[in-house]
């Protein structure tokens, strides 16, 4: 997912737990408040994967209706990190890592130059 279609300051929040991907809009923006805790509407981006890890939705809504975006991987699994509560805040740039199958945590990351 490109940063350019996302507002600058939008917060990515990540699901640890698989989510049947069958759902619609209104079933995973229900999924986001009831489950994550989380104001489907508030401006945030989810990202949920399916049980066998190969596919992704991301959900977002922006003022005039919900967008979605569906990637299906089609070598190895997404791996997603794990947190309590079900839900795990990240980056765009983890975000651009995650949906391309690489495991967050695991790359090496450089130090900004000052």
């Amino acid at each position: 997912m490109s940063r350019g279609i996302l507002p600058e300051d939008v917060r990515i929040y990540v699901a640890s737990e698989p989510v049947d991907l069958r759902a619609s809009f209104d079933r995973l923006a229900a999924f986001a408040k009831t489950v994550l805790k989380k104001n489907p509407i508030a401006g945030g981006l989810f990202v949920f994967r399916n049980r066998e890890g190969h596919r992704a939705k991301a959900l977002l809504w922006d003022r005039t209706g919900w967008l979605l975006v569906y990637k299906r991987l089609e070598n190895g699994t997404f791996r997603f990190p794990v947190a309590q509560g079900g839900v795990v805040e990240i980056d765009a740039e983890q975000l651009r890592m995650l949906l391309d199958g690489i495991e967050l945590g695991v790359a090496p990351r450089r130090k900004a130059a000052l």
